[in-house]
């Protein structure tokens, strides 16, 4: 008769025991439902770290680097070493120092089959090298191009405002060639990358 009594009492502890635990299991997932929008009424009362629709549609404000009394003017330039056509979609435009720029490259697999390829830039005067910043360029990675396939690739750049200021005009040239299969490119180091465009 005892074991019965003991028995019940542990099976009433487990149920309350159980009943708790779903309690608090509901309550955490009710917490963390509730979190974000919490945050951001304390956002809003607060004023801290908020954006409204309103200011998300304001329009940026200018770049207060861009060193509007100069005038550069950039050339574009290509060259291959392998099966392409490789041109800019222009042959130059004027940037102010500090003033975002992009120019597109086109390239087209001229062969039946995929190609390896890896561009790489050189510029004029060879000072400019050190204030010619690219933020976005198909120079950062290798590109595969499939057999007759055409692609445009951005260079999204910017002339740092220390450019010397005798330096008036750059030409940013590219050399695209192929590198000849993927264990190959794997292996290639920068130093080679130079050898195979010299070569």
């Amino acid at each position: 008769m005892e074991n019965q009594t003991d028995d019940q009492k542990h099976s009433k502890l487990n149920t309350q025991m159980f009943g708790k635990l779903v309690v608090i299991a509901v309550m955490m997932f009710g917490f963390g439902y509730l979190l974000v929008p919490i945050y951001k009424q304390i956002c809003e009362i607060t004023g801290v770290n908020i954006l409204t629709s309103q200011e998300m549609k304001v329009k940026p404000i200018d770049n207060s680097q861009v060193d509007k009394s100069r005038t550069i003017t950039v050339e574009f330039d290509a060259n291959t070493q392998g099966p392409f056509r490789f041109r800019p979609t222009v042959n130059s435009m004027q940037v102010h120092p500090g003033e975002m720029a992009q120019i597109v490259y086109e390239v087209v697999n001229t062969q039946a089959r995929s190609v390896e390829a890896q561009a790489i830039p050189s510029y004029a005067p060879q000072q400019a090298a050190a204030h010619f910043k690219k933020v976005e360029c198909f120079c950062f990675q290798q590109q595969t191009l499939e057999a007759s396939q055409a692609k445009q690739m951005p260079v999204v750049f910017y002339l740092d405002p220390a450019l010397p200021k005798d330096v008036k005009t750059i030409t940013l040239s590219y050399t695209f060639f192929e590198i000849a299969g993927r264990e190959k490119k794997a292996e290639l180091k920068p130093t080679e990358l130079k050898q195979a465009v010299a070569g």
